[in-house]
Formats: structure tokens, C-alpha cells, sequence
């Protein structure tokens, strides 16, 4: 279990020592994600010919200290290149990270509306 974030104090003037270092806001974090997403635009769906952040296939990003994990969707359910796609997202984010990741594919339904297509 996490600790609760700390409550601000009443006044935002008062000047008493707080520690923002947990702050959900993490630069380098930040730059890893950046980092991932910019090498999975290589992964592209063959039968839509866009790539897995353009069509919003790429849920969540974990990044652990030693591996990573990636959950993602797919377009359709019975996907005849979905082996392929997700070696290729494991692939792309291990060369971005250095470091082993797991791709968790998840049960969620993909929308066409997600990715701002309008079909």
C-alpha cells in the first residue's frame, strides 16, 4: 500500500517545510516515456498502415528500475499480425530503454474514435 499524499496546509502563504520530491511530475521519467512512444511510432499496423500511439493501441507505460512493462490493445480482437506487433513493441521499447519489458496485452476494445479517426 502507498502513502497518502500529504495534505497542503490551509494557508499556501505559510512557509513550513513540505517535500515535493514525490510530486507526480518526474522530468527523467518523463523523457523514458517520451522516449518509448517515439520508437513504437516504428511499429505500424500492416492493415491500417498507422502506427500503435497514432491508433492509441498503447494504454499504460510502467517503468521499473531493472524492466518495464508496456499494456497495450489491438485494433480487433482476432488481429492476424497481433504476434508480430507485439514482438515489435517489446523490441522498439527495449532498444529505447535498455532493459527488458513485458507487453501485457489487455481485453479492452479498441474505438476508432480514440486514435480521432472518423470513419
Amino acid at each position: 500500500m502507498t502513502d497518502p499524499i500529504p495534505a497542503l496546509p490551509a494557508d499556501p502563504t505559510a512557509t513550513e517545510d513540505r517535500d515535493i520530491s514525490s510530486a507526480a511530475y518526474d522530468p527523467q521519467r518523463r523523457a523514458k516515456e517520451l522516449a518509448i512512444l517515439d520508437a513504437l511510432r516504428a511499429v505500424v499496423d500492416p492493415e491500417l498502415g498507422m502506427d500503435v500511439v497514432e491508433l492509441a493501441l498503447i494504454r499504460q507505460i510502467i517503468i521499473g528500475p531493472e524492466s518495464s512493462e508496456i499494456k497495450m490493445i489491438l485494433t480487433t480482437p482476432f488481429c492476424p499480425y497481433a504476434g508480430s506487433m507485439i514482438q515489435q513493441v517489446k523490441d522498439q521499447a527495449e532498444a529505447a530503454l535498455d532493459q527488458p519489458v513485458k507487453v501485457t496485452l489487455l481485453a479492452e476494445r479498441w474505438d476508432p474514435k480514440d486514435a480521432g479517426l472518423m470513419w
